[in-house]
């Protein structure tokens, strides 16, 4: 037995990863790297594969494990082709497409979560943290007005960056908002659910008075709330602002199911989207993660119909498209949380610095779903994609733009011309009931 060997596998004994795996798992991997004299990175991969196959519920890793036609082999070369052949078997589950029938996850518990107030002065309004002329962006703002989600949808980006179940409010929300240097020319987008689901939390410590009050005060902001809950009873009671917009990322049912822990459900989203716009206020719909896997065509045309049943292009502000995409920090954190999900089986390649589908499968994912709207719908309701390669914009929807500034623009003019044309539909409600 090489002292040698052992030293490498016991690297790993506080990994989070290699602490994920079974017992089972974690005794062979050992026994294999003492055997086989494994460098790190190789045991590193190792160890990935093992996760990914107990995450996607797709047995262990003794199961792909092959030794067959090595006899000859040594050293270096050995080791390559037990690798080889793990990869391959691994990599041909990512291939094909993922078979949520026979899925059985155990449900993640309710996060305990703990209310911190932050006192200090810290920045609230940003840019958003994807922006990049690699990818087209539509320059939104973020308003942080609450940091950490109550969800817990597999794929997010959020749970790499809280990882301590504390949720961030702020005392002096109200004064950080009104101190901001909004220029009275200029039109800004500014969303609240990047940071944390906009609603979920209702009017905690004021946090939807304070919002709305400078969305109020600033008539050149279109304020974007964006969610997955159910949570619109403080619509009920209160005054909204014209120029507030609530969307929800709407998914199939196998996909909330699976991967969006605690949200509310399909129905329940649809449902208190109706109530929003019955109100008299501009609504959205996210379709972000698209998601492959099988029987997924006819999955979200069911809901494209529904919507296209039960709402009107009037009503309806934008609907974006979008897809998985990974960067490193949330790969790690989903392998490391012992956790069941099918999420990662998919194939990842390179997407200007992240990891996403191959840009054929976007290009199918994204045509499947726009071309099941109607033509009115195509010219009544801003349509986009969030943070996808420039190319597919004129595959997809027939036109592309130059820039993000020049997407940014016709964006922001659509919102408020739509805004506009509301507002004049309230006021003329309005006169008619009272006999002007």
């Amino acid at each position: 037995m090489s002292r040698k060997s052992i030293s490498k596998i016991e690297q790993f004994k506080n990994d989070p990863v290699f602490s994920s795996l079974s017992l089972f798992n974690k005794d062979f991997i050992r026994k294999k790297s003492i055997e086989f004299s494994f460098s790190f990175q190789e045991l590193k991969q190792i160890i990935d594969i093992a996760a990914d196959l107990e995450m996607w519920q797709e047995g262990i890793i003794s199961g792909i494990w092959s030794e067959d036609k090595t006899e000859k082999l040594k050293g270096k070369n050995l080791r390559q082709k037990l690798l080889s052949s793990i990869t391959l078997k691994w990599e041909s589950l990512k291939n094909k497409s993922t078979n949520y029938s026979n899925y059985n996850p155990i449900s993640t518990p309710v996060p305990k979560l703990e209310f911190i107030k932050q006192k200090n002065e810290s920045i609230i309004l940003g840019n958003c943290p994807v922006a990049s002329e690699k990818t087209r962006c539509c320059n939104l703002y973020t308003l942080d007005a609450v940091k950490n989600c109550g969800f817990d949808c597999s794929y997010c980006s959020i749970q790499s960056f809280y990882t301590d179940g504390k949720i961030y409010l702020h005392e002096n929300l109200k004064d950080k908002l009104n101190n901001l240097t909004i220029n009275p020319e200029k039109t800004y987008h500014i969303g609240t659910g990047q940071s944390s689901d906009s609603l979920m939390w209702g009017n905690k410590d004021g946090v939807l008075d304070d919002i709305f009050q400078f969305a109020e005060k600033n008539q050149n902001i279109i304020l974007e709330l964006k969610t997955k809950s159910n949570a619109v009873g403080y619509f009920r009671n209160n005054k909204i602002p014209s120029n507030v917009i609530v969307t929800w990322s709407l998914n199939t049912n196998i996909i909330i199911e699976a991967e969006e822990h605690h949200t509310a459900n399909l129905s329940e989203r649809l449902h208190a989207a109706r109530e929003i716009a019955d109100m008299g206020i501009l609504i959205g719909f996210h379709f972000h993660p698209i998601v492959e896997y099988r029987g997924w065509e006819n999955d979200y045309h069911e809901i494209i119909d529904f919507i296209l049943e039960n709402f009107s292009p009037e009503e309806v502000v934008l609907i974006s498209l979008g897809t998985l995409t990974f960067i490193k920090p949330v790969l790690k954190q989903l392998r490391r949380r012992k956790m069941d999900s099918k999420i990662l089986q998919m194939p990842l390649t390179d997407a200007e610095g992240k990891f996403s589908y191959p840009i054929e499968t976007k290009k199918k994912l994204f045509s499947t779903v726009y071309k099941r709207f109607t033509e009115k719908w195509k010219n009544d309701v801003y349509f986009y994609m969030c943070m996808e390669d420039k190319l597919l914009w004129k595959d997809v929807f027939g036109k592309e733009y130059s820039s993000n500034e020049e997407f940014e623009t016709d964006m922001n003019n659509h919102y408020m011309r739509k805004i506009k044309w509301l507002e004049d539909q309230k006021k003329n409600t309005n006169q008619v009931n009272s006999g002007e």
